[in-house]
């Protein structure tokens, strides 16, 4: 016993020579198993090529997380994949419950501090309150559009308003990347449909949309309403 003991947690700190990731132990069907739950995952992809970046989040998602029990939750309550929520939480936070972005995005869901307020996250760094939030925001997204998941994931990462005003994903590389990612990583192959998706209104992705500013406002029952000014 004492030898197997060694054996393991050699392998434990080969693991965790690798890396800041997070490993565990966990007794599955009688078994051990080591995961791996590589806190910060984002990191992972850094200075390799696109399509290097997109082998990794298409394998990455099918590996457990810490945070699939939550995950699995949230999703139940809100009727969602939750390999969706999943892939959008790896590209938004690398698994990362501490990530802040420049914007004062936070959290493992990455949300703004009115999207996490609106969602009912009073302590956005704790990653049951951020996920639960982030699930029903993005479930709102859905519904608001009407179940596209390209349009609700867009306006997950550049607001809802945005997406109304051009009809669609909104020509800004970074909205356009993101996507991408949210649906290689969903769909677990490489996605390239928002290379042929119209920039909106019937545009070509290259053009822009010269209508009428649109903004979001909230009626008396906090429902979206859309309005051009």
């Amino acid at each position: 016993m004492r030898s197997k003991s060694l054996v393991i947690s050699a392998v434990l700190f080969a693991i965790a020579a690798t890396g800041s990731a997070k490993v565990r132990i966990q007794i599955v069907n009688g078994k051990r198993v080591i995961y791996n739950d590589g806190i910060g995952e984002k990191t992972a992809a850094v200075g390799k090529r696109s399509a290097g970046r997109e082998q990794w989040l298409a394998a990455r998602i099918s590996r457990p997380s810490q945070f699939d029990p939550l995950i699995n939750r949230a999703a139940n309550d809100h009727s969602l994949d939750p390999r969706l929520v999943k892939s959008v939480m790896l590209v938004e936070s690398g698994f990362n419950p501490a990530a802040v972005s420049p914007k004062g995005a936070r959290g493992l869901m990455q949300l703004m501090p009115g999207t996490a307020s609106r969602h009912g996250a009073r302590n956005v760094h704790d990653p049951a309150q951020n996920i639960a939030a982030g699930t029903r925001y993005l479930s709102h997204l859905l519904g608001l559009f009407d179940g596209n998941l390209e349009k609700s994931l867009a306006a997950y990462n550049a607001g809802e308003a945005a997406v109304a005003r051009y009809g669609g994903i909104p020509p800004y590389g970074e909205t356009r990347d993101y996507v991408r990612k949210a649906l290689t990583a969903y769909y677990g192959t490489p996605y390239g449909g928002t290379g042929t998706l119209g920039g909106g209104f019937g545009k070509a992705a290259g053009e822009s949309f010269s209508g009428k500013p649109v903004r979001v406002e909230r009626d008396a029952q906090n429902r979206p309403v859309f309005k051009s000014f």
